[in-house]
């Protein structure tokens, strides 16, 4: 049993609630728009097990050390990470060939800044973009998201509000 901590779209962003919110997690996973490769780092001193893709404003040392997609396994299920990735019905070119080839149970992404947690009965699937926990773009309340993964097993998902963006 594992429980996962989920964020994306921090755009720089350091909350000392991250650490409050993830100190329990086995695994942090940041679906992109990281901003300063310091916040990955900042994460790994919460929990040293940390996956993150890069987003389409990450350039420099994130963009070299953080692929566009990631392909793992945790608990018996087949996961798959992006940035930008859609959702359900709407998914962005090329992305639901991976999602099949790969028989991924579990799809992150990031980038609309929108919190979504959908099911996709078609592909039989659950996707989760966590919102965004930075204090740039649009959305309204900045969220991050925790899952408990057990063997095969999807439960416990827990939506954390950090409040409203910050201007």
């Amino acid at each position: 049993m594992k429980l996962i901590g989920i964020l994306s779209d921090t755009h720089s962003c350091w909350d000392d609630r991250y650490a409050t919110h993830f100190k329990e997690c086995d695994e942090i996973w940041h679906a992109g728009d990281i901003g300063d490769i310091t916040l990955i780092e900042r994460l790994r001193e919460i929990c040293p097990t940390v996956r993150a893709v890069k987003g389409n404003i990450d350039h420099g040392i994130v963009s070299r050390v953080c692929p566009e997609v990631e392909v793992f396994t945790v608990e018996n299920i087949n996961v798959l990470m992006t940035h930008i990735g859609g959702y359900p019905t709407r998914y962005a070119p090329g992305i639901k060939t991976i999602l099949k080839e790969n028989r991924t149970k579990l799809f992150i992404s990031g980038h609309s800044h929108i919190l979504r947690v959908m099911p996709d009965a078609t592909l039989d699937l659950l996707h989760i973009n966590p919102g965004a926990a930075g204090n740039q773009g649009w959305q309204k309340v900045r969220t991050l998201v925790r899952l408990t993964l057990d063997n095969g097993d999807m439960r416990d998902l827990d939506v954390i509000e950090l409040g409203k963006l910050k201007i």
